[in-house]
């Protein structure tokens, strides 16, 4: 199908969605421009992105992997266990079915914008690290990663945020996804490369 412009999206989203999700996703479409425009990246992916990566919690909680592996999404043992996972990965199939966005990038950063990922690239940390700031999330620590994403760096952010996570499911007593790890190991080994080049620089 033709890609739809924003609008059409917007009412689209409005009749799938509930209003309080429907609403978050305006959120982390305003949110993602802000922080796109911030690091240079294209603030209309942003936008698009922010606002569609929700797109599949029309589907109910339980009917997450069907809706997935009628998709061919591989559903792992961790997905089994949590199904409200899937709909990242569903979701960046859903943008195609019903929006007709079919853009690698942005499909990559609503498939990552739950639990993160290798590898991950400047969009996919602004829809990820958008998802947990918007204005409607309430929680103690969103005042500082607010704050982080108007001061620090966006990799500076996203180990903030990738740490705050982790701490949040294992206080919860829930499994840790490994992608989540991943995420945040990355960046560690990098920030470590870093500083190990620039201390042999000295």
């Amino acid at each position: 199908m033709a890609v739809m412009n924003y609008e059409e999206m917007k009412a689209e989203l409005e009749k799938r969605l509930k209003p309080s999700r429907y609403r978050h996703s305006l959120g982390v479409a305003d949110t993602a421009v802000k922080m796109a425009r911030r690091f240079g990246v294209d603030e209309e992916k942003a936008r698009i992105a922010g606002l569609l990566h929700d797109c599949a919690r029309e589907f109910p909680n339980g009917d997450m992997v069907a809706e997935a592996e009628a998709r061919g999404i591989l559903v792992g043992e961790i997905e089994r266990a949590m199904p409200l996972l899937l709909h990242a990965y569903i979701g960046a199939v859903r943008v195609g079915e019903v929006y007709g966005v079919h853009d690698p990038e942005i499909c990559q950063a609503i498939y990552r914008h739950t639990v993160g990922g290798g590898n991950m690239t400047p969009l996919d940390k602004i829809i990820w690290y958008a998802d947990m700031i918007e204005p409607s999330r309430d929680y103690p620590e969103a005042a500082h990663l607010r704050y982080l994403a108007e001061h620090a760096s966006l990799d500076e952010m996203m180990l903030t945020g990738l740490s705050e996570s982790i701490v949040f499911v294992v206080r919860k007593n829930h499994l840790v996804h490994p992608d989540t790890v991943l995420a945040r190991n990355e960046i560690l080994l990098a920030q470590a490369t870093k500083d190990s080049r620039q201390g042999m620089s000295c």
